[in-house]
This record gives structure tokens, sequence and C-alpha cells, in this order.
């Protein structure tokens, strides 16, 4: 499927440190955007039609509010439909909620997802969301709650149901998944990434542009994203390529990575192999960045 959707990385660094953060956000995290760089990367989504969509995402995207809010704007002025993920942490009051968020909806803003579940923190935390999605109601900004299940979910087998699933990748994979039953690491046969229809990408501050946190398919400061896209050959990818075809099992299989016998999911075995090869010192360029895999070296890699 053609892309649909840019995810603008907008900045690593994050007021939390979530034990189920994707890519190891945290106070002290850098790469962060520029207002400069926010336009390069809408100006070439631009030049691809069937996108239609922009995500400022994090990290927490309101640490650096005026270059989310510019941002927001040279979007919406390119057409684009946009959407915010934030945890809230500015609504310290119904009034302050009003005011950051009032000059994002008179530029339109199409949706705003609020992270709240144990993670985020159960009291103070979870009334600066209700808090922020009351305000944005209100001024007519549509609100989702993102809410991830708490680990006892995954620990009782007679819990069913979909929806609000952890992924065990990036701190998840180090800090939960081993509260966590596991599954044979054979029977984990499909990437919840559903290749190899790729209708999103990632872009961070580095330009890598990236299917999954972690798997960086070229670099938007060297190549445009159009280009990018047209040129990836999912088949022949070394990483994608596995998980298109049979998930991290198969991926584990091509690689020769020996897995052990169980894993928390899916998204863990893939983590787990893939933090292998680079301590191989295989595949530097599409194993990227660092930030992902809890190195902080501040760099692309």
């Amino acid at each position: 499927m053609p892309l649909k959707a840019v995810h603008l990385l907008l900045t690593y660094k994050c007021n939390s440190e979530c034990d189920h953060c994707f890519v190891w956000s945290s106070p002290r995290s850098e790469g962060t955007m520029t207002i400069r760089q926010v336009d390069a990367i809408l100006r070439q989504a631009q030049r691809i039609p069937t996108v239609s969509r922009i995500y400022f995402e994090g990290g927490e995207p309101f640490l650096f509010y005026p270059v989310l809010a510019e941002g927001v704007e040279m979007a919406r002025a390119r057409g684009f439909e946009v959407g915010i993920v934030s945890n809230a942490y500015w609504a310290t009051d119904r009034n302050d909620a009003d005011h950051w968020l009032k000059p994002l909806a008179e530029q339109g803003v199409a949706d705003l997802s609020l992270s709240m579940d144990e993670y985020h923190g159960s009291k103070e935390e979870s009334r600066r969301v209700r808090r922020a999605g009351s305000a944005a109601r209100d001024l007519g900004i549509p609100v989702g709650i993102l809410k991830v299940r708490g680990i006892e979910f995954y620990s009782c087998p007679a819990k069913e149901g979909k929806g609000g699933e952890l992924f065990f990748r990036g701190r998840a994979a180090v800090n939960l998944a081993v509260k966590v039953k596991g599954k044979a690491w054979h029977t984990l046969d499909h990437c919840p990434e559903e290749p190899p229809n790729i209708e999103r990408v990632h872009v961070d501050s580095w330009g890598n542009v990236q299917f999954c946190q972690g798997i960086t398919v070229g670099n938007i400061w060297k190549k445009p994203l159009k280009d990018i896209m047209r040129n990836l050959d999912v088949d022949g990818h070394p990483v994608i390529g596995p998980l298109a075809r049979g998930g991290p099992a198969v991926l584990a299989k091509e690689r020769r990575v020996r897995p052990r016998s169980t894993y928390a999911d899916a998204c863990h075995l893939c983590y787990e192999i893939r933090c292998a090869l680079r301590r191989r010192a295989e595949l530097p360029r599409i194993l990227c960045p660092d930030q992902v895999y809890g190195v902080k070296t501040g760099s692309a890699r």
C-alpha cells in the first residue's frame, strides 16, 4: 500500500522515562528538530501525493512548543491532516490547558492522542490528561486516549481481547518482558507493523526514516523521502523482507541468530534479534539510531 502518513519524532526528549517506551525517551535524551528541519520534512512529504497525514510525537513534543506550533501551522498550510501525541504534562490546570491548546485548535488539529495508563502515573498525571481532554473537546479538537494494558494482563492466560496492547520493544523489552510468561520463539511468525504494507514512517531530527522504531530505510537529509520510498525493495530488505515472510521467527533464521526458547511477544524477539545483529556490527545503517536501542550517544547511528 502507498505511504499515507509521516510521523515526526519532534524530539526524543521527554519529561518522563516510562518502562514501556519504544524509543528510550527520557529527560536526558538528545535529538530535537528545528523549525527549518520540520519545514524540510513537510516539503518532502508534500511531494508524495498519497501522504495526507502528519503526526507530531516524541518523546514529548510539547516540550518544544514553539517548534510544535509552527510545525502544525506549516503542515496545515500544506493541506495535511495533523495529529499530536502527548502525555499532557502541561495541563496543570484547566485554564493552562486552554492556553496551550487554543492556538492548535485554531490551526485545525484533527487528533490529539493523550497517554494515560499506569506507566505514565496514576494520580496527578491522569488528572492532567482528563483536563487536557476536556479542554481539547471544548475547543473542537478530537481526542483519543492511549491506554496501554498493565503487565498483569499478559501474566494471566485467561484474559483475552484486543486493543491497548503493550509491545515489548525498546525499554519494554528490557524492563517489562521478564515479567511475562513467554511464547515459543518459532510461533512468533507475524510482525504487528504488517509488512510489506508500509503506510507510515517515522522521521527523526537526524533524518532517519524508520519503518518501525530502530529499523531505518534511509536518511531524509541524504536522499529525498519520495526516492527512499520508491526505491525500497521490501522483499530484498535484510530486515523487513524476513519480517514480511514470516515475522521475527523467519528473521532469526535468515540472519542466523539463535533465539532463546521463549519471548514475551513478536516485538520482543525482533528487538532481541536486532540487538544481537548490532553486537555483531551488522547492518549499522539500518539498525539505528542508537537512541532507539538505549544507547545515549546523541548521534544518528
